[in-house]
């Protein structure tokens, strides 16, 4: 199965999309999230695996908007725990550094860390194992990336230091796309999306079909609804399959309330 992935090989989307299709996946790295979304989207690749959401630094915006855009299904989500290092060239020194480079996400998930080297500056880089690849490529001795223990092995660099996210407990949510939908068997989750009239209680109304029918809801989220100021997407996961009842009831009432509602897709929910 090639899945794609955004960012360089060595990636954490791409060690994700290991973990989830299996070992003998072919991962398939790409420049943007759109890049990927389209090469599923085209069939160049059968799957997709995007970050969505991490538990230090949140929603990644940009993948919320293109769910709506494009016309595919979640299929699946993997959690995995992300553990950074820091990585520069051979015999460089933590006190050698000047400045580090690496994807807004990983920059943010350090912050604290970062903070603590001075005179120490940041610059975003479009990827963690990508800002591996710069510092190897332009032999810069005074600047160091953020990325993974396999972004190293994969650019055969050192490590400086390692664990230096912020938070122990620091997990990224990804998302597997596909063209057509499935029926999860066993313990599900859905995400949808809906728009809603600008009226008093609209959003209460609307969450309150799952209440009604003790649906959890694991993620809200919303997003400016593009040409409509002031209004927005919102998006939500629950637990549930819409092949069950109670969720379809839930969906057909909630229905009543939206101008707009797409069932992005029910898929096999990820425990720890």
């Amino acid at each position: 199965m090639r899945v794609a992935f955004q960012g360089e090989i060595g990636a954490y989307s791409e060690a994700a999309a290991l973990a989830h299709f299996g070992p003998g996946t072919e991962t398939v790295p790409h420049e943007s999230f759109d890049a990927v979304f389209a090469s599923v989207e085209s069939g160049a690749c059968e799957r997709g695996l995007v970050p969505i959401e991490n538990s230090v630094a949140g929603s990644i915006h940009r993948n919320y908007d293109l769910l709506i855009q494009h016309s595919l299904s979640i299929v699946g989500e993997h959690l995995l725990r992300v553990r950074h290092c820091l990585i520069a060239l051979p015999g460089v020194a933590l006190g050698d550094i000047r400045k580090v480079i690496s994807h807004p996400q990983a920059l943010a998930q350090c912050e604290r860390y970062l903070k603590s080297l001075p005179g120490v500056k940041v610059e975003v880089a479009y990827d963690t194992a990508g800002s591996v690849k710069i510092i190897k490529e332009q032999g810069d001795r005074a600047v160091a990336a953020i990325a993974s223990r396999r972004a190293a092995e994969v650019y055969g660099l050192p490590i400086v230091a390692e664990g230096i996210e912020d938070d122990s407990a620091n997990y990224t949510r990804f998302l597997a796309i596909a063209p057509v939908p499935v029926v999860p068997a066993g313990e599900a989750k859905t995400s949808i999306v809906f728009t809603l009239h600008n009226q008093p209680g609209a959003l209460f109304k609307a969450l309150s079909v799952f209440a009604l029918r003790d649906l959890d809801l694991t993620k809200i989220e919303s997003r400016p609804l593009v040409g409509k100021v002031w209004e927005y997407l919102f998006y939500v996961d629950f637990a549930g399959s819409t092949a069950d009842p109670s969720a379809r009831r839930a969906l057909e009432h909630l229905g009543e309330y939206a101008p707009m509602l797409r069932v992005l897709g029910s898929y096999p929910r990820h425990r720890l």
